[in-house]
């Protein structure tokens, strides 16, 4: 029997091009721990930087096609697909400074305006992500409305001190936090602008993180004093913003653009909710306007992370607990919020990969 060599396998897989940044998986590192037994059985693993990946099949497929194509005597061919989640450096050049050290992204999910529902989004992207195996916190910046422990069904649960820090509380897979947790359900917080921020810094300083992937924090809505001190205190890698396709929203929503771009916070890219309402004929109705989300991302030269309709599970979801992704998966909403959360994340290791923002969703996500 003739022997196949590992050179043979580097020499298929290096013709095999990682779709965003145009280089062959060889010589990204992306193929770790090639073996080849006695039968010429063929093992490898293509180390992706997000599980959330949404060509992870694709590349799958054309190592194998590679493989049969450059190495025809390869008899079978095993691929391990994992991932290693890519670092943003936030606002801490220095290592010695970053708080947090255990987490790789801090991303701020915003608004320019309220009722957008971008707690909703943030929560149902936190669960998307986590859903694909990333390690992922969420952190309830809304201090005068947290909704967190409500749209994850946790109405008592009070989070541990453990070494004189807290301990998130954990469900569907992500660290929670949220002044929710620590305050009476209908107890009004009534704070002024360096309170609100002093507690925020707790939840960043003062809470036992551990290693994550991605630590979404859901802001306040708007763009006032808070909000701003808050970005500017937070270690942020990228800001998503969620808007609706209405002119009134839009309007706002470039008053957040511009606070995060003054601050020197990349925009990691738009998601435009409420987008229609599919009919049972399986028309849309398109309540608030048509793409203005989208045409304001190309406007502004950002990355468009994804439309999500309206549907009658949004809403039931955030009043049970039990997010939509999670309670209502396959849906067009669910598959609409997974997508975006993929694109989310595929951006994400473009930006620490130095590759500018793009918009389309039918690249790759890989390094």
């Amino acid at each position: 029997m003739h022997k196949v060599e590992e050179a043979h396998i580097i020499a298929a897989l290096q013709t095999v091009m990682e779709p965003d940044l145009k280089k062959d998986l060889v010589s990204l590192g992306m193929i770790r721990d090639i073996r080849i037994d006695e039968q010429n059985k063929v093992s490898f693993s293509v180390v992706l930087t997000t599980p959330a990946c949404p060509m992870k099949k694709q590349i799958e497929q054309a190592c194998i096609e590679a493989i049969r194509t450059y190495a025809p005597l390869a008899d079978e061919v095993a691929i391990t697909m994992t991932s290693k989640v890519s670092s943003g450096c936030g606002h801490h050049d220095d290592e010695q400074e970053r708080p947090m050290k255990g987490v790789k992204n801090i991303i701020a999910v915003a608004s320019g305006k309220g009722g957008v529902g971008k707690s909703t989004v943030a929560v149902n992207l936190a669960v998307s992500l986590a859903e694909t195996g990333a390690k992922v916190g969420l952190i309830d910046a809304d201090l005068y409305g947290p909704s967190i422990p409500t749209m994850f069904g946790i109405y008592d649960a009070k989070p541990e001190v453990v070494n004189k820090n807290l301990v998130p509380i954990e469900k569907y897979g992500v660290k929670l936090m949220s002044i929710g947790f620590l305050i009476e359900t209908d107890t009004a917080v009534i704070w002024r602008g360096p309170m609100a921020s002093s507690a925020i810094k707790q939840f960043i300083t003062e809470v036992e993180w551990g290693d994550l992937d991605y630590l979404i924090f859901d802001l306040p809505p708007g763009t006032g004093d808070i909000q701003l001190t808050l970005v500017q205190t937070i270690p942020l890698t990228e800001a998503v913003i969620v808007t609706t396709p209405q002119d009134v929203a839009l309007a706002d929503v470039s008053k957040a653009v511009s606070m995060f771009r003054k601050v020197h916070v990349p925009i990691l890219g738009l998601i435009e909710n409420m987008s229609y309402y599919e009919l049972p004929d399986g028309s849309k109705d398109y309540i608030f306007g048509k793409s203005g989300g989208e045409k304001f991302a190309k406007a502004q030269g950002i990355a468009f992370l994804g439309s999500i309709p309206i549907g009658r599970e949004v809403r039931e979801g955030g009043d049970s607990g039990q997010p939509f992704v999670i309670a209502n998966p396959g849906t067009v909403t669910a598959s609409a919020m997974v997508r975006s959360a993929q694109e989310t994340a595929r951006q994400i290791s473009m930006t620490n990969a130095g590759i500018s923002a793009q918009s389309s969703c039918s690249s790759g996500c890989c390094h």
